[in-house]
């Protein structure tokens, strides 16, 4: 992963957004020596934030089990037949 300084980003950021374009790889983009922000593309991210917004319905499932927030196959299809009318 490449790092660049925020003053590069302010000068190169049409260059910048060249690279991720092309390359697909993001940039950390540092400030005072600080890691301050991630630029990526935009596919990357959405592709991002599908995969965690699977991982936290997956997350929340597994707490519904381990506290007993569970149902029968044919409690299920009942409530999934009232949503479906």
């Amino acid at each position: 992963m490449r790092t660049e300084l925020v003053t590069t980003l302010k000068r190169q950021a049409t260059e910048l957004l060249s690279d991720i374009e092309r390359d697909r790889e993001p940039i950390l983009i540092t400030q005072h020596g600080l890691p301050s922000a991630y630029l990526v593309d935009v596919e990357s991210y959405e592709s991002m934030q599908q995969r965690m917004a699977l991982l936290e319905g997956i997350a929340r499932g597994e707490m519904a089990v381990a506290e007993g927030r569970v149902l029968t196959n044919a409690q299920a299809k009942a409530r999934m037949a009232r949503w479906l009318r």
